[in-house]
């Protein structure tokens, strides 16, 4: 039978869709050919919640499920005018992406300067199913990239000389939060004039995440307490991953290593937890040579493709 399609309505969806990304990360032998659930969680409290760039996940999240239930694909965005296709490999046909195209194409894209309408879906370089599939459709591949990058927890973890002046440890109390946040904004938004930084709270919906561990949650401090690098880790130990999201540095501190030193940190934290892989986004020329001399030096390449209907 095919797989019958409906909207996110269900008081248990958000926990069923998590576990099917569960399964398929599984399924893919640890390999993100589909979001891990920490993307998802973090899609829902930092994306929506916090930059306001998606509408909430319940108005824009579409299923595919069997006749008993059973999760085999969702369809959602991260960003207005996106979209990325989560298929069971088990279950994966060329007729199902083609019906979460089209259901993509009208629910999902979003008007473009010129008063039409434009999509832009997320595929892997070597997926050839689905390339095809956009090419077929009239899309057009984009020259930016997602380098999805792993490692293995047990592969070696060297020790690193923190600088003089500076502390690598995990976040503790409420006190660590404003100089936390503005050590991502400053990492984040250094072309951006310091009036509109806009203040701390938007770290409240990070530590509510689901996923979230303070333990798991990296700076390196200054000595007057100023944070200067961190990195935020989502260990799923149902799938024994963890995901790093974000990885940053003050302007003020770069080029000492802090980044590198966060990242170790958090990757000996992982060993004694019982993880296996590590996973994190490149996006950039600098933050992928960063992440592959941490060891994150297998890769997949996720581009987009646009098309203007």
């Amino acid at each position: 039978m095919r797989p019958r399609m409906r909207r996110f309505g269900k008081e248990d969806d958000f926990r069923n869709i998590k576990n099917f990304l569960r399964e398929v990360f599984l399924a893919n032998q640890r390999v993100e050919f589909s979001w891990q659930a920490a993307r998802l969680d973090y899609w829902r409290w930092h994306v929506v919640k916090n930059l306001h760039l998606s509408d909430p996940v319940e108005n824009v999240t579409f299923i595919w499920e069997t006749e008993d239930g059973d999760v085999v694909s969702v369809l959602n965005p991260e960003s207005r005018g996106e979209a990325f296709l989560q298929v069971h490999p088990d279950t994966r046909t060329k007729e199902l992406e083609e019906e979460m195209l089209v259901m993509a194409e009208e629910n999902l894209s979003m008007e473009d300067p010129e008063g039409g309408r434009e999509l832009t879906v997320w595929a892997h370089e070597r997926d050839e199913l689905r390339c095809g599939l956009l090419e077929g459709f009239g899309y057009h591949q984009g020259e930016n990239a997602e380098y999805q990058r792993r490692r293995l927890v047990d592969a070696p973890i060297p020790k690193v000389q923190v600088p003089s002046g500076y502390t690598v440890r995990a976040m503790m109390g409420d006190d660590d939060i404003p100089p936390r946040s503005l050590a991502s904004w400053r990492a984040f938004h250094e072309d951006e004039p310091g009036e509109e930084y806009e203040g701390w709270k938007w770290y409240n919906n990070i530590q509510a995440t689901p996923l979230y561990r303070r333990d798991l949650d990296i700076v390196a401090v200054t000595e007057d307490g100023k944070h200067a690098a961190f990195c935020t880790v989502w260990y799923d130990d149902m799938t024994n991953s963890a995901y790093f999201e974000p990885v940053g540095t003050d302007p003020k501190h770069r080029h000492k290593g802090l980044a590198k030193a966060v990242m170790y940190e958090a990757l000996s934290r992982l060993r004694a937890l019982g993880a296996l892989t590590a996973h994190v986004a490149g996006t950039t020329e600098a933050a992928n040579e960063l992440y592959a001399s941490v060891g994150f030096d297998r890769y997949l390449v996720s581009r987009p493709w646009t098309v203007k209907l």
